[in-house]
Order: structure tokens, then sequence, then C-alpha cells
């Protein structure tokens, strides 16, 4: 999902290319492929406990398929126990509540220290149980959450009410409160950056916090649970669940005392959280959902540059990216030849041990999606696509998947319409501007697109053609916390990250006082 932080806000191109090849020479501290699980259990009111029901889960290394340890899973009863502890932590007069706005991004900026100092573990137990690999744990995710919790511990005494000159002897003035207690579910792409995303605007503008963490990564955010009671917040405040989606969250969508939900992941759980939003008691919603993301090439890019970003667009994370351009529509006259160096490029992508720094793509996160994403490529087979490079199992264990390249691809495919979170590319033709913005369009997603040419002009009329909440121009998943990031149509609604990811985590209160006489 992100293009990241090497140098300034992107891993520079020649490191996408052939990624850390020599450890000596790498920025990075050399892994542990077997750090030490400290935490597997639930974390509420700055404790951790057993489920309720004393159940566990695996949680499986997806390089080996092989369990790394067992995780307490909560359920409903747990989900109830952390929201009255959340409850707890908002009540007025409460620590928490009377604390200044300016020691709420100290705590956010402590937490950056916390996980600055243990950078390099972090980055080894995400990759343990994540599969991507460890140079880009380290240097992509854990760089982008720390400067996302560094930004909205910027923004914790600067999201404030103004005063307003009503008509008559009144003065009107809003405030800028926190809704409350919040829900939040987060996949397990991006384990560790997605908690920060959700964290940073709930707790730098005042909110409690239920989260529950995807039980297929479970074990870094448990671990920022302890460096969240370590750097100082109080009781209550964040609690932490490591649980199913269809028990912890779907209590925590349809909680009656639970006043926001946020969530990340798939559009038909979305609808599922606000349906339960909706028949419960009305909390606000916010959803970053699928999406299916056209990236257009035009017949005056840069080739080798186009070649490159969108090979890039698509595999990064394995392709598991919300985001990913996994509709590459390449216009007819270099068609052919982007077609062929695309597949020159999947195949001397290096699959591997994601511990290795000369890995560029690892596992995929578990075997539900290994198989999934199996059958989507026996599907656009199936239908007449043609298989260019790929497409089979990339090692005897873990759930690798070799990079694919489908070519000759139509938009009525299954392949060109449902997400498929792969190394899946496809490439489709198109004549022109008009055509290609139409079918872009076709689609019930609308989270992000792309377009590539040297034509400032043709550039500009399609990023405003275009139906999605992010559109890149010349470049990819390029992603910084100032700016904002959601999507149209099916694939969500609000904002995250941002001076408009805040929007969400307040209720604005309307406040006005009769006085004896109003002097401008």
């Amino acid at each position: 999902m992100l293009r990241a932080a090497v140098r300034g806000s992107r891993l520079c191109p020649a490191l996408l290319r052939a990624p850390f090849s020599a450890a000596a020479a790498s920025p990075i501290p050399a892994p542990n492929p077997r750090p030490d699980v400290a935490y597997s259990k639930i974390f509420i009111n700055n404790e951790w406990h057993d489920a309720v029901s004393k159940k566990t889960f695996p949680t499986i290394n997806p390089a080996t398929g092989e369990v790394i340890c067992q995780v307490a899973e909560g359920d409903k009863a747990d989900v109830d126990k952390a929201v009255k502890a959340a409850q707890a932590a908002f009540r007025l007069g409460s620590p928490w509540r009377r604390m200044d706005a300016s020691q709420r991004g100290k705590l956010l900026n402590r937490l950056a220290d916390l996980i600055e100092r243990d950078r390099a573990y972090l980055a080894a137990l995400e990759t343990l149980d994540n599969g991507k690999p460890y140079a880009i744990s380290y240097l992509v995710d854990l760089d982008m959450v720390v400067k996302c919790l560094r930004y909205f511990a910027g923004w914790s005494d600067k999201f404030h009410g103004k005063t307003i000159p009503l008509d008559g002897d009144f003065f009107c003035y809003t405030r800028h409160e926190p809704v409350g207690v919040c829900g939040q579910i987060i996949p397990w792409n991006f384990p560790l950056l997605m908690q920060a995303w959700k964290l940073g605007p709930a707790l730098a503008t005042g909110n409690v916090v239920v989260m529950k963490v995807a039980e297929q990564t479970p074990l870094t955010a448990l671990y920022v649970a302890s460096l969240i009671k370590e750097a100082g917040f109080p009781p209550g405040v964040v609690n932490i669940i490591p649980g199913y989606g269809p028990t912890a969250g779907a209590a925590i969508s349809s909680h009656m005392d639970i006043d926001k939900v946020a969530f990340t992941g798939s559009t038909e759980v979305g609808h599922l959280i606000q349906k339960a939003a909706a028949q419960s008691n009305l909390k606000r919603v916010t959803l970053e959902l699928g999406g299916k993301s056209p990236n257009i090439i035009l017949s005056d890019a840069d080739m080798d540059w186009a070649v490159d970003q969108a090979h890039f667009a698509l595999f990064f994370n394995q392709g598991q990216c919300c985001c990913a351009g996994s509709r590459t529509y390449v216009q007819e006259d270099i068609y052919n030849e982007f077609v062929e160096r695309s597949v020159e490029k999947a195949k001397a992508r290096v699959v591997g041990n994601p511990f290795d720094f000369k890995t560029e793509q690892g596992p995929q996160v578990d075997e539900e999606q290994f198989k999934k994403i199996l059958g989507y490529i026996s599907t656009g087979q199936r239908e007449g696509a043609k298989l260019l490079c790929g497409g089979s199992p990339a090692a005897d264990r873990g759930y690798f998947i070799q990079p694919t390249v489908f070519g000759d691809v139509q938009d009525s495919m299954t392949i060109a319409r449902e997400e498929i979170f792969g190394p899946v590319m496809q490439i489709l033709k198109f004549r022109t501007i008009e055509e290609v913005i139409e079918r872009a369009n076709d689609s019930k997603y609308g989270l992000a697109a792309a377009v590539f040419t040297r034509d400032l002009d043709k550039a500009n009329f399609v990023s405003q053609s275009i139906r999605a909440g992010t559109v890149w121009i010349n470049c990819y998943d390029v992603f910084g916390a100032q700016a904002p990031f959601g999507g149209y149509k099916a694939s969500g609604n609000g904002r995250e990250l941002g001076e408009y990811g805040l929007e969400a985590y307040v209720e604005v209160k309307n406040v006005t006082i009769k006085i004896p006489q109003k002097n401008s």
C-alpha cells in the first residue's frame, strides 16, 4: 500500500530493483529471524488478560506454514470488558479527559520514540508473522509508523473550534470534542502501519480505543500495546483484542456503547460493518475498503520509468495492497514493448526467504489467500487471458506464489473486475484517452488510480476524470501522513491521514451565550 521513506517520501528505484544486495552495506541491522514473542494475550486497562473463554488460536509463519505461538482469542465477552475499561477512561474528570491536549501529543511522541528504540525487533516480528521482506518492514513500514504518530502528535493542540460572529448580542463558538469510545478493526497486510493510522488521529483528538487486530498478524500490535503502557497512556485509553471478525469484529460493529467504528479491509466485510452499525446505535462509520485501481500508461510515457512503476504498483507487498495498480491499461502503440519488458521484470523478481536481503517478494499471508490467488490465476486462464509468466506456487512449503503476468486481458474477465490481492498483473490495451477513462471508471471500486505521460494537459484531464480518492501522476504508491487517503464508491467512505483524517474523530459542538452587549 505504501511507497516509502528511505529518502524523503519515496523508496528509491535502485533499491526497488535490487534491494539491499549486501547486508554489510545495508543501512539496517541484520535481522533476528526468530524473535521472541513477548505478548500473546489481550490488552485491557493496561493489563494482560486471557480470553474470558480461555480460548486461543495459532498464528502462523507464512514462510513455513508452522505455528509461531498461540494467541488469546477474544470475542464478545472480551469486547464488553474492553468497552467498560474505555468508558471508565473516558469519564468526565478522568486523567485522560483532563489531560492537556499538548500532553496527549507528548504521549504520542513518546510512543514513537519507543517504537524507534525497538524498530529492529518490531520489523523482525512483523516479517515473521506477516511474511513481508524484513528490509521493507524496517525501512518502509516502521519508518512510516513513526512519522504517522509524530504527525498526529503535532495536531493534538491545533485542531480546534472557532468563534462565530452571530447576529445579536450573543457570543458563539464551537468546540471540537472527542467522539468517545472508538472501535477500530485493522487488517493483516500492513499491521503496524494500519495500527498507527488508526491510533494517531483517535488519540490526538482525545478519544479512547477498543481495537481488534487481524487474527493472521496479531503479534506486533500486541507488542505496541506494551509500549503504549510504557509511554504513559492512562489505563483503558487503548485496549487491544486479537480475535476473529465474525466474533470480536462483529461485537465491536454492533456494540451499543461504541460511538464510532473504523475499519480497513474487504468491501464484503465493510457492508456487514455498516449494516451492524446502522442496526445498533447508528455509530459513526469510516471504511477503507477494496480496490481495482487503474494504472494508465500513455504512449508518450517514459517507458523505463513506467515499466518500473507499474511493476512496483502491482507487486509491492506481495500484491497485498488495497490500492495496487491491478488494472494496467497500456496504449496500443506501445503495448507489445511494455508487455515484453513487464514479463522480463516479473521473471527477474526474487521470491524467497523474507529475512534474506536479496528477497523482493515473500509469501502470501496465509493458506487461504494462497489458494484464493491460485484460483484467480486458473480463472484467468480459463476465461482466455494469456498467461505470460508465473502462475504457480514458488516453493515446496510456505505460501509463495510466482510473480504472474497476464496479457490480452478483457474488461469483462473476472481477473479484471475482482480484487485478487496477490502478485498477479493484468495488462489491458486501449486506443484513446476518452476510451480508457470510461473503462477505468467502469468498476464498483474507486480507491486509487495513476497515469503516466509527459503531457501535463493529458495528466490533468485524466486525473480530473477518474473517480478515485487518490490519483498519482508519473508515480505510484506515494504516501505521507500529511495527505488524505480513502475511496469513492465501494472502496469506502471517509478519509484517513492528513487534517482530513481528524474529522471523523471529533464532534463539533456549537455553544451560544447571551451577553449584555456585543462589540466588534
